[in-house]
């Protein structure tokens, strides 16, 4: 019987210096806060690009479900928007619009808009509107407002094609610089995306974001050359209005596609300038805020 205990005890010990754990061999992993621009970690996202495009398709659905008539808001509202300019600013306040039929100068810059409005508020709500799934599963947050922004493409693709109708009807050709309008379009996206970044960080902790959108929908409305041209704003204060984001966006987007007006210059550069601020910054304060999100919203 003693024999047995000394040798059960020669054993444990035996198996016990073969331990890794006993013998601290066993790697140490330190879990630390993120810090600085190395935390963004873009490449996640990429690896997390399947679950994008299902929350982009989502609230492409979503949007339209039980709707009358479906997509075809996506022409109705910017219509309605210019014949309403039309008739105000066109005819009764008679507004110059560059050589072009009014109801061709107010739509083509409302289609740009539009998609950047729309893809602001989906942006800006997207967090809060998707609390059950932030709360229960681990993903880069990052990829619910990308997949609202993204997910307006439908609509600008959409009433894109009732912009180039309106272009065959009114006779007006495109020019040499059409290939630069994807530039334009992704600019839109980005600046939506930036200012959406922020908004949306802020809305889970202060819920006065949702009274502040419309306001703020609104006076960037005014704040950019839908109704009215660039060309009446005085040359010198040309490059302090390009810090509005889509003046540079609309004056390019009607350059590019109707060949009319002001090639963007200055007014471009301090559209893309801003923009890029946006984008950096509202990319670092997401990413200094994810890790409270699931705790607040």
């Amino acid at each position: 019987m003693m024999m047995q205990d000394q040798k059960s005890h020669r054993a444990t010990a035996d198996s016990q210096e073969e331990s890794p754990v006993a013998a601290g061999t066993l790697p140490v992993v330190m879990i630390q806060p993120p810090k600085g621009w190395n935390a963004l970690e873009l490449g996640e996202v990429w690896a997390y690009r399947e679950l994008l495009y299902f929350l982009i398709w989502r609230d492409i659905k979503v949007r339209y479900k039980q709707t009358v008539l479906g997509a075809a808001w996506a022409i109705i509202m910017p219509f309605f928007a210019m014949v309403v300019f039309s008739l105000f600013f066109g005819q009764l306040a008679k507004m110059p619009s560059e050589g072009l039929p009014y109801p061709i100068f107010s739509y083509s810059a409302l289609v740009p808009w539009m998609y950047f409005a729309n893809a602001l508020t989906q942006a800006s709500n997207s967090l809060v509107s998707n609390e059950t799934l932030i709360t229960k599963v681990y993903f880069p947050r990052l990829i619910i407002p990308t997949a609202a922004v993204l997910s307006g493409m439908v609509d600008f693709a959409i009433a894109f094609v009732v912009l180039v109708g309106m272009m065959l009807f009114y006779g007006v050709t495109p020019t040499a610089a059409i290939w630069t309008l994807p530039f334009f379009v992704l600019m839109t996206a980005a600046t939506a995306l930036g200012v959406g970044l922020w908004l949306s960080s802020l809305y889970v902790q202060y819920r006065d974001v949702r009274y502040v959108m419309p306001f703020l929908i609104q006076f960037w409305l005014f704040a950019t050359p839908i109704v009215y041209p660039s060309s009446l704003v005085p040359q010198q204060w040309r490059a302090f209005y390009g810090l509005n984001p889509m003046a540079g966006v609309v004056e390019g987007f009607r350059w590019a596609l109707l060949g009319h007006g002001q090639a963007p210059g200055l007014l471009l550069v301090a559209s893309v300038l801003t923009t890029a601020a946006f984008l950096a910054s509202g990319l670092y304060y997401f990413r200094r805020m994810e890790d409270t999100f699931s705790d607040v919203v």
